[in-house]
Formats: structure tokens, sequence, C-alpha cells
């Protein structure tokens, strides 16, 4: 393999410029010319390629969002599209490509492939730490560390005033940051999309807090645990309990600012695993990490496959936040 190329797809996530920083130096390392696909599958079906260099990844490492931009494209959930943009990577000899992003992200490539035989590894880049087959996602370890800081500022004048604080992070489908930050911030209770809720329980549980002197309280709320979100929560506690209660929406902050050293490092890891991955002949499978350390895992795991979130901390933290 002579040329191989690298886009990133979907959300932005902090941390993907450490990944195409490593993707780039590696292939070059391997004598391997690395081209950028700009604007993600959009780009790519528009021919957006330009040619990367050592020296294009300078100082990049530090920085969120993705050098590369990224949008998203419908033309590519049809055939024609994919054609087309497998087409442009024929037309300029590019031989594989590596797509950083998540779940549709990844069927996008596996459809590439299967359709085209374009030869593609997947890195997993999302903040809300989804993917099946990798215990982490670049991204996620910051997402949290910024979730956690806001909780942290909100304690403070929650406790100020006597208040009842809802959080609401992140969290579509998924409760992977609300279980983490809830548990890190000391939350008196989380809600989860994987998990219905009880308004009357939960409202007791407060009260129950207040009785034991308990002045204020944080309650961490994945976006997508109600219809509504946590402004729909919030009419539900003060209608059930008369209390009064504030609704801080982190939103888009989450996926800002300088990766962690965590992400950073794994980024790094992760591109370095994909370019040698495509070199020794894998395809259409996604680099990730576990207990055993890096792994392969084919991309149609990475959607068929649910993710489960870490029950245990859920329950460590009912007993915890008394």
């Amino acid at each position: 393999m002579k040329h191989i190329a690298v886009l990133t797809s979907g959300g932005d996530a902090p941390g993907m410029n450490a990944a195409i920083r490593a993707v780039v130096r590696t292939a070059i390392h391997e004598k391997v010319e690395i081209s950028g696909v700009i604007r993600g599958y959009k780009g790519l079906i528009g021919g957006d390629i330009v040619d990367l260099s050592a020296r294009s990844v300078d100082n990049i490492m530090q920085r969120g969002g993705t050098m590369l931009y990224s949008a998203r494209c419908l033309a590519f959930m049809e055939p024609e599209g994919r054609a087309q943009a497998a087409e442009h990577l024929r037309q300029r000899g590019i031989e594989g490509l590596i797509v950083i992003g998540g779940n549709g992200s990844f069927q996008g490539a596996h459809l590439l492939s299967k359709e085209h035989g374009v030869k593609v590894v997947g890195i997993p880049g999302t903040i809300d730490n989804d993917i099946y087959g990798t215990d982490v996602t670049i991204g996620f370890n910051t997402a949290m560390n910024i979730a956690l800081d806001a909780i942290d500022r909100l304690r403070d004048t929650a406790d100020s005033h006597d208040r009842l604080f809802l959080v609401e992070v992140m969290g579509r489908h998924s409760g992977h940051i609300a279980l983490n930050v809830g548990l890190a911030g000391g939350a008196e209770e989380i809600l989860v999309p994987e998990r219905d809720y009880d308004v009357e329980e939960m409202v007791k549980s407060i009260a129950a807090g207040r009785l034991r002197g308990r002045s204020s309280s944080i309650i961490v709320v994945a976006e997508g645990a109600a219809k509504g979100g946590a402004m729909a929560i919030e009419e539900h506690i003060e209608a059930a309990s008369g209390y009064e209660v504030r609704t801080s929406i982190l939103g888009h902050v989450q996926r800002g600012g300088s990766p962690s050293t965590r992400d950073r490092v794994l980024a790094s890891r992760l591109g370095y695993h994909a370019v040698k991955a495509l070199l020794s002949g894998e395809s259409d499978v996604m680099v990730g990490v576990d207990k055993r350390g890096t792994v392969f895992v084919p991309l149609r795991e990475t959607w068929e496959k649910q993710k489960e979130i870490e029950w245990s901390l859920y329950d460590i933290n009912k007993i915890l936040a008394g």
C-alpha cells in the first residue's frame, strides 16, 4: 500500500487532531503517501482531498476540534454518493482510508468497503463513549473533565442558595458521561437514557436528604434521559414537590477545548495502530482498546452490538449519595 487517506466524520471530539497527527506521521515513517479529506464524507464525494506532510500537523495535538473539519452528509447514505466517493479515491491512487468518528461514520466506512473494495480502518472518536468494542473513545475523558468542572462550580452556588440544580450533559442515547461525572461530582441522582426515572421516588429521595440536613442537591441528567431533556424534568419535579429548581444545560461546551492527557495518548496510540493495521492487510475493522491492550473489532459489531454502561457505578452512587 503506497497511498492512504484520513478523514474525520460526525460530531467533533477533543483528541481528533492528535489522532490525525499520529496517522500522518506514522504513514510518513512507513514511507506511505498520506492525504487528508476535508469535511468528511461530504469532502470525499466532492473530491476535496489535500496532500499532508509532517509539517501539516505541527502544533495541532493540543487543539480541540479537527483540522480536517467535519460535516454531516446525507448524500453518502445513498449508493450513488458512495460510488462517487470511491471514484475520487481511485483517481488519486488512494488504496486505504482511515475514518475517525462514531457509529454512523463507521457504517459509511463499512459500506464503502463492501461495495467498492476500499480498505478501511475506523478510529473511535466520540465524547459519548457509546461504541461497542472499545473501553474508551477519543474525547470521552476530556468531556467528562469539562462537565465535572461545571458541576463543581454549580455545587458552590447551589449550596449558597439551598437550591436543587439539574445539570444536563451530552448523551442522547447513552449515559456514560452522566454516570461517571454524576458519581465523581457527588450527584444525589443520575438520570440516563438506559433506565426510566420515577419523579415521585426522586422527590422522596431529595426530601429524605433534606431531613438529614442536606441543604442543596445536584441531579445529573443525560440529554436523552427524557423527552424534552432536563427542562422537562425540571417541570415534573416542581409540579410534584414545589421545590425551586434551576437547570444548567452544558451542551456543546463539552466538545471543545484542549484534549486531556489521556485523550492525547489514546488518540496517538489508535492513530499509530490504524496505519499499521492498514499496511498489514486489515480492513473493515475498528481499532480500540480494552484490558487486553489494542484490539481490532469488525466495524459491523460497533453498531450492531450495544455497549452497556457500567451499572455498578450507578449502584455505588445510590449508596454514596446518602
